[in-house]
């Protein structure tokens, strides 16, 4: 079983999708990667040789931020939003949607499910 990127490859698929389990690699990426190490996009994840693993792997580590990197990266951005208190921060903060959705109803994934709140109640008559 190949390991790169600290990612178990499956080992019965075909490198260009088994490529993708590696997190910030998605299909296009893959594909450009394989290019640039001139392997069949066909072979499967088993039938690598060492050779080829390895210059995947330099490939990986000298050209993307991928894993760990990448989530940091991406959870220092957010943290740098809310630092310095954005729109886009804010809304982080609250957990509400960031991109202009309408939040009166449809932002169940952002907030959570639904607290019912008691309606208004009459006044008892006399």
């Amino acid at each position: 079983m190949a390991r790169i990127a600290g990612v178990d490859l499956p080992r019965n698929k075909r490198i260009e999708i088994a490529l993708t389990y590696i997190y910030g690699i998605g299909l296009s990426r893959s594909k450009e990667i394989l290019k640039k190490t001139n392997i069949d996009a066909d072979i499967r994840c088993q039938n690598l040789n060492d050779q080829q693993i390895v210059s995947i792997r330099e490939i990986l580590e000298s050209s993307y931020q991928i894993e760990g990197d990448l989530k940091r990266f991406e959870s220092m951005s957010i943290k740098r939003l809310m630092e310095i208190s954005t729109y886009r921060g804010r809304r982080h903060r609250l957990g509400l949607p960031l991109r202009g959705q309408r939040t009166r109803t449809n932002a169940r994934t952002r907030r959570g499910g639904k607290k019912t709140v008691a309606g208004k109640k009459k006044a008892p008559r006399k």
